[in-house]
């Protein structure tokens, strides 16, 4: 019997009669190849850039010319963001681009970003500047509804903005600018975000200049040319390079020069690609092994069925290779159809999903886009997986007794005593090259946890050996459940090892996010005491000059009207202060200076409004966090006609230099008018968070340059919910744009840790009671014969399901428990790396010495994720298998 042509046919034959472990084997294998596949599909049509991009970047033009400054140094495709510049130089015009493309079709584009109000809502957008009706712009927009923009003052917008409310003919004010709706449409680039397209000079001259303010208003970028005629070459592009321009050309695009090693690593193409693909061959590496540790029980059990056959082979002269080869047939019969089936499937599913997933994206995807090389390339990893999976089986196969087998007995090899030994050498590499990566190597954490679950693998067969001689006092099914799998450790080592994997990979990286949320969660620092309130009201900004445009004058009336509505048992309290923005427009700002003359610098300035100082003639505001006694003192200060400065280490003076900072015009430049003031105070040493640095009496505060108004409400212990907050912050949001409401409700963790963690639970879940229900039901197959002898020697009906569950117990909790062990050490490793934070600067406070911050590493096991997963699942999967296992079976004869 020479070559694999006999071996496969047998291997054809064996799985078209084992029906049933065949279908377990092609769903094992299947179901990994048409996830990736389904991924790939999704990734693919998902990734739209090169060519795909094309219309959405420049239209119906040959090239979208950007000016920067400098020398340019890009990639053909530099929408990838994979260019640089060097320092020097203006920005090129377009008469310097026009020398070296020669005289064409030009069109001028902008994009920027800007607020819009709707109704009583604000709506972030970005507005755009193009003439859509150049024959250079076809592609930028899809005109769905009503007519492009045909005078400075139209506009078009695209379906999202449209969903808030707006339809044709509808005017908004856009920038200062009111513009009138006359299309809707789809913009090529955006889906989910606003957009608002209108001919070059509808937003105003700041915009088309490319300024803006900030705040409340928006910015533009610099302006950007559409360019027209003939196909801008490489050598083009790098001319233009020259001038400063970045240059999106279609024909190089379409077809790209390579670039020089040197150019690549330069413009960062070589950054980290070998972590890049450490990062995936390590990802691969643990896909192969978990599908190859599922299916490997299944080979096993086939191999067992198939020992008679290969034991007659062996006595009429067959070889061990031939008796290998008749195995590993199986692997590559099943894988190969798996792996046709699961890329086929996966094809199919992926182009379905693409609907779906696109509702949770930005932009637009391109064209369903199947690689086909990437689902080859995976498919083959599939055969490549049953392959490795029969690797085993047929070895032990291949070295079994021939005549116990033709006796009718268990051919089995003994253990080998070198096995553990390797085990326990892996899992001391694994923990070395987690103590390495514990300096921020994360690479070499990955790299310890695949080699430690390697070790663990080897380490197995011990372990259950060392059950099966513990297990004399169990009752009779735990004790024969156990010693069975110690019996048959071809099929029970895979089952327990690919648990322990799963295990060990859920509990690595719930750790890891767990104690990174800890670190969020250590460092938070209250605003308020627990479940106080506060209402601010902060200037807002001219969008196009960017000028402070003040509250009105009755705006707290208003706020006052709407809290005694909204919240009639509340009691605010009304907050006095400075605010940084005065009525003529300049800016005030206080600066505390030591004894050395230079200012104190702290963790100030979270006050309501943006007050730099408060005012008070006594009464401390509720929000200063102090003592009661402190709370005694400032007060009698504040009565007294003294400051009251806060520090963050103790001070001890009785009197205090300010620097008042006056500002005529924001951002202009121009240095302050400085006033220093000397006055008799109090230093407070702030124990927790305080909103200001400065508390002044009225006597003191008239002599400062800013008015004092009221600058904020404050509720203590408000007990706002959720639902009144939300409603409230609207209501006051339509009061004035710069009104808001903040609820201290502490740390409140993110939706998304949860989702991680029970996402994870999920997974190491469904992968543990795949690999234990086929483990286990493999087992009960092939034990079919055993079990019938303990019915005919008297065993109850029950003693079946007894034997089921106790096996599937076995294969979960060890594995469970082995994974676990193995988990702790690449997640605790990856806490070092992941929370530790060390402040590279060391800095003196309030003239005290030097101080540097160190922090971390942050620990905290997810013990209820785990718990579940060691204890819970393997107990559920045991009561699903003693519920659902065969109770009775047909009594077995050997023929003789």
């Amino acid at each position: 019997m020479r070559g694999w042509r006999p071996a496969l046919r047998l291997a054809w034959r064996d799985a078209w009669q084992a029906k049933a472990r065949s279908i377990l084997v092609l769903v094992m294998i299947a179901l990994p190849v048409l996830a990736v596949t389904a991924a790939a599909v999704v990734q693919a049509t998902a990734d739209v850039d090169g060519v795909e991009a094309i219309p959405r970047t420049m239209g119906a033009a040959e090239a979208r010319i950007v000016p920067l400054t400098g020398t340019v140094l890009q990639t053909p495709d530099p929408a990838n963001g994979m260019f640089t510049t060097t320092s020097g130089g203006g920005a090129p015009t377009l008469d310097d681009v026009m020398e070296v493309l020669g005289d064409r079709a030009v069109t001028t584009i902008r994009a920027g970003r800007a607020d819009v109000a709707i109704g009583d809502r604000r709506v972030e957008t970005i507005p755009s500047e193009v003439d859509l009706r150049d024959p250079l712009a076809e592609g930028l927009f899809e005109l769905r509804t009503g007519d492009l923009p045909a005078m400075p003052g139209e506009g078009v917008v695209n379906e999202a903005l449209a969903d808030r409310g707006l339809t044709v003919g509808d005017s908004i004010d856009v920038l200062g600018e009111q513009i009138t709706v006359v299309g809707i449409g789809r913009d090529a680039a955006w889906r989910d975000t606003p957009t608002i397209t209108a001919l070059p000079g509808s937003f105003g001259t700041d915009f088309a200049g490319g300024g803006g303010g900030g705040g409340g208003g928006g910015d533009a970028d610099g302006v950007e040319w559409l360019i027209g005629g003939e196909a801008v070459t490489w050598t083009d592009v790098q001319e233009l390079n020259a001038i400063g321009a970045l240059v999106h050309s279609r024909a190089v695009v379409q077809d790209p020069p390579a670039l020089p090693p040197e150019v690549a690593a330069r413009l960062g193409q070589a950054n980290n690609y070998g972590a890049y693909v450490t990062i995936v061959s390590l990802i691969i590496a643990m896909a192969l092994l978990e599908v190859v540790l599922l299916a490997g029980p299944a080979f096993a059990v086939g191999a067992r069925r198939q020992a008679r056959t290969l034991a007659l082979m062996a006595a009429c002269g067959g070889t061990p290779r031939q008796a290998r080869r008749v195995v590993l047939a199986s692997g590559v019969v099943l894988g190969a159809v798996a792996a046709l089936i699961g890329a086929v499937l996966g094809v199919l599913i992926g182009w379905a999903l693409v609907p779906v997933v696109q509702q949770f994206s930005d932009a637009w995807f391109g064209p369903v886009d199947v690689r086909w090389l990437v689902v080859a390339v995976v498919a083959a990893f599939g055969l490549l997986s049953a392959f490795l999976a029969a690797v085993v089986p047929a070895w032990l196969a291949s070295k079994q007794d021939v005549v116990a087998v033709l006796a009718g007995r268990r051919g089995d090899a003994p253990p080998s005593a070198r096995t553990p030994i390797i085990g326990v050498v892996l899992l001391g590499v694994g923990i070395a090259l987690s103590v390495v990566g514990v300096k921020g190597g994360e690479t070499a954490i990955a790299l310890g946890a695949v080699v430690a679950v390697f070790g663990m693998i080897f380490i197995v067969p011990l372990v259950v050996s060392v059950l099966a001689r513990w297990s004399a006092r169990l009752p009779l099914v735990m004790r024969y459940a156990v010693r069975d799998a110690a019996r048959h450790r071809t099929r029970t080592v895979p089952a327990v090892a690919a648990v322990a994997a799963t295990v060990a990979g859920v509990v690595a990286l719930g750790i890891g996010a767990s104690s990174d949320e800890e670190q969020n969660r250590e460092s938070y620092t209250p605003t308020l005491a627990m479940g106080a309130a506060i209402v601010g009201v902060t200037s807002t900004y001219e969008p196009n000059s960017g000028e402070a445009i003040l509250p009105p004058d009755d705006v707290w009336d208003r706020v006052d009207a709407v809290i005694a509505e909204r919240l009639p048992d509340a009691e605010p309290e009304v907050i006095r202060g400075q605010r940084s923005e005065l009525p003529d427009g300049g800016s005030f700002y206080p600066e505390v200076l030591g004894e050395d003359g230079e200012p104190f610098y702290g963790s100030w300035g979270g006050g309501p409004s943006n007050a730099p100082t408060f005012v008070s003639d006594g009464p401390v505001p509720g929000l200063i966090d102090v003592s009661e006694a402190e709370r005694a003192r400032i007060s009698t200060a504040l009565k007294a006609g003294k400051a009251v400065v806060f520090t963050e280490e103790a001070f001890g003076a009785t009197e205090v230099t300010v620097k008042e900072l006056l500002y005529e015009t924001v951002g202009d430049g121009s240095p302050p008018e400085t006033t220093r003031f000397t006055w008799p105070a109090v230093f407070v040493q702030a124990s927790g968070p305080v909103p200001v640095q400065l508390i002044l009496p009225s006597t003191l505060a008239e002599e400062t340059s800013a008015p004092v108004t009221t600058v904020g409400y404050y509720l203590d212990d408000a007990d706002l919910g959720e639902g009144v907050q939300q409603d409230l912050t609207e209501t006051l949001a339509g009061i004035d744009e710069g009104a808001s409401l903040y609820v201290e409700r502490g740390y409140v963790a993110p939706d998304d840790v949860f989702i991680l963690l029970l996402v994870l639970f999920t997974l190491g879940g469904v992968l543990m009671l795949g690999g234990t229900l086929t483990a286990t039901f493999l087992a009960l197959s092939d034990a079919r014969p055993d079990l019938a002898t303990l019915a005919a020697v008297g065993a109850a009906p029950r003693s079946r399901r007894g034997v089921a569950a106790s096996y599937a117990l076995v294969v979960g909790f060890v594995g469970a428990v082995l994974g676990a062990l193995v988990g702790f050490i690449p997640g605790v490793a990856i806490t070092f790396p992941l929370t530790s934070v060390r402040e590279n600067v060391c800095i003196g406070r309030n003239g005290g010495p030097l101080m540097c911050d160190f922090e971390g590493p942050y620990l905290d096991i997810p013990w209820p994720m785990i718990l579940g997963l060691v204890v819970a699942l393997p107990l559920l999967t045991a009561l699903i298998v003693g519920a659902t296992a065969r109770s009775r079976l047909p009594l077995a004869a050997r023929l003789t």
